[in-house]
């Protein structure tokens, strides 16, 4: 199995999580929302599989690059 990990794409706050630890998502399919600047910014699954991990909270600040969720894929 492949691990990718999801990196937030922005600095800001977690402000929805939208998957959970079990889920099966398709590449593309929304991960989670974060604010920054007033803005809400999507994150994206980069490839399909099963969240193993998520590595926020709603609330949490990241910093662009930081990794948000673990995806394993076949």
């Amino acid at each position: 199995m492949a691990r990718t990990e999801v990196e937030s794409p922005v600095t800001g706050t977690v402000w929805k999580i939208i998957a959970a630890v079990g889920d099966t998502i398709a590449a593309g399919d929304p991960v989670m929302v974060l604010e920054s600047m007033k803005m809400e910014i999507p994150v994206d699954a980069p490839v399909g599989g099963t969240i193993t991990e998520m590595c926020v909270a709603e609330g949490d600040r990241v910093i662009e690059d930081d990794p948000v969720a673990v995806i394993e894929s076949d």
